[in-house]
């Protein structure tokens, strides 16, 4: 059986990795821009908030919730997506922690 590329490196890399493919689309920045500055959940017609049809925003929703940043659950009829805020902590808690390892000193400098 043949693996998958990403399946040569730790999980912890393939779990930033994904993390980092589910925030690299501008839609799904806004998305999340949008829940943390409403603090609010979603519902309804997104496609009335965000210049998008509501399939793509759909595709765009399932993108963050497999990679937990949103959750969603049903009251009723409707639908409600909403921040996963343990797993916000812990995405800003890799950001930092990348950040930290690529402080590079003053007199870095890569050589030929």
């Amino acid at each position: 059986m043949v693996l998958a590329k990403t399946e040569l490196f730790e999980v912890g890399l393939q779990e930033k990795a994904n993390l980092f493919k589910a925030l690299a689309h501008p839609a799904r920045l806004q998305i999340l821009e949008y829940l943390v500055m409403t603090r609010t959940c979603l519902t309804g017609d997104l496609s009335e908030i965000f210049p998008l049809t509501r399939t793509t925003i759909n595709q765009h929703m399932k993108e963050l919730k497999d990679v937990g940043l949103i959750i969603s659950h049903e009251k009723g009829s409707k639908i409600y997506y909403c921040l996963d805020c343990e797993k916000i902590k812990e995405m800003s808690s890799v950001f930092s922690a990348l950040l930290k390892l690529f402080q590079l000193p003053h007199d870095f400098c890569c050589k030929d």
